[in-house]
């Protein structure tokens, strides 16, 4: 984290035109007298003291991240990150940028702000490792309308929570204030992660083999995707409210908070089946569901038989479906429906695997298989029911 700007790309709490400090008269004391001040940068609706208070508030949260590598602290310009090379033969960086949508809507309704730094965390990070990167280190970018420091500590403590989760170190970001552009309760989040794996480790669909067993990692529930259609479906045509206690979930919580159930991060449970088992590729489930996304880690010449009857969706993709009156097919393109990752691994590593992911607390099963085809993945057979 870094102070509060109001351009973009800038961290020193400049005015990012002239060069001037922000907040100060283009004059001096004396060349002044007897004329009108000029505007300030906080009657412009720039507050730099609230946003050097939300930096100091945030920064116990973001040592907490930092890895050994971390160079510095909080404050400079950039984030240092020395990569021990001595690790990798041939490494390879790879990088991920991504945000959390229209997700952060619900979580400005219901006033609760830490829980969506997670799933900004977990979108960014299980890209990452998809090609079995191992994620080292994320900035972050917080737009609002207004620097309100207790709220900005909020989002911030739940990225850092995300990047303790994921393994990786919270380096350095951005907090910029942008009054006209957004409301005062309003804000937008977006990260960018670095990782790092061995060139010839690197996993794919080159690697995936006729035979081997697709295994589904469980979501935690809708994860961060599908929130538009989520909010019309439920929100607006649907009319209810955010802090109603929906029966049909079957759990004691508000429509809210199931909404805002955090996106599982899968960095180190990946990385450990990495370790441990014969892991040919990856499939990170997000917008586009398990056709879109699975389809992205198979060769031309395989497909993936995806088994519908080895799973039940959560009731909240039930009540989704049955409020907006939405077919099967479009669930399955808009939503992970229950499954957050796919590992594709060899057949005669799928019980060690799903042993592990047991022991990591990870909701595990046998998912389908990979067929001679022509690189597509077929949904077949009906979820259970019960």
């Amino acid at each position: 984290m870094t102070q509060v700007t109001e351009r973009a790309g800038t961290t020193d709490g400049t005015n990012g035109e002239t060069g001037q400090r922000a907040g100060t008269v283009p004059w001096s004391g004396t060349a002044g007298r007897g004329r009108k001040r000029g505007s300030s940068y906080a009657e412009a609706g720039v507050n730099i003291e609230a946003g050097e208070q939300a930096v100091e508030l945030m920064k116990s949260k973001v040592h907490k991240t930092f890895r050994p590598e971390v160079v510095g602290g909080i404050g400079g310009f950039a984030g240092l990150f020395a990569l021990d090379t001595t690790k990798y033969s041939k490494p390879l960086l790879a990088s991920s940028t991504d945000g959390v949508g229209t997700k952060l809507l619900i979580a400005q309704q219901m006033g609760i702000h830490d829980t969506v730094g997670v799933d900004l965390v977990a979108m960014v990070v299980d890209d990452l490792v998809v090609c079995g990167a191992e994620p080292l280190f994320l900035q972050d970018y917080v737009a609002c309308g207004e620097v309100v420091p207790e709220r900005i500590v909020e989002i911030v403590a739940g990225i850092a929570d995300g990047c303790r989760y994921a393994g990786c170190s919270l380096v350095g970001g951005e907090v910029a204030e942008h009054p006209g552009m957004l409301r005062p309760d309003e804000y937008d989040i977006s990260g960018t992660g670095i990782g790092v794996v061995d060139a010839d480790k690197v996993l794919g669909g080159d690697r995936v083999q006729l035979g081997d067993t697709l295994i589904a990692l469980g979501s935690s529930g809708l994860h961060s995707n599908g929130f538009s259609l989520v909010r019309h479906v439920l929100l607006g045509a649907g009319r209810m409210k955010l802090d109603t206690v929906v029966d049909d979930l079957g759990v004691q919580r508000s429509l809210g908070e199931e909404l805002l159930v955090p996106t599982r991060i899968y960095a180190q449970d990946c990385l450990s089946l990495i370790q441990e088992c014969d892991v040919h590729a990856f499939a990170h489930i997000t917008g586009g569901g398990i056709p879109g996304n699975l389809v992205r880690s198979l060769p031309e010449d395989l497909d993936a038989i995806v088994d519908r009857s080895s799973w039940r969706p959560q009731p909240i993709f039930d009540l989704i479906a049955t409020k907006g009156r939405i077919d099967s097919d479009e669930m399955e393109r808009t939503f992970n429906q229950g499954v957050g990752m796919v590992a594709i691994v060899g057949p005669a590593d799928v019980d060690r695997a799903i042993s592990l992911l047991a022991a990591h607390d990870v909701n595990a099963w046998v998912l389908g298989e990979v067929v001679e085809g022509e690189g597509r993945v077929q949904m077949l057979g009906e979820h259970t029911r019960g």
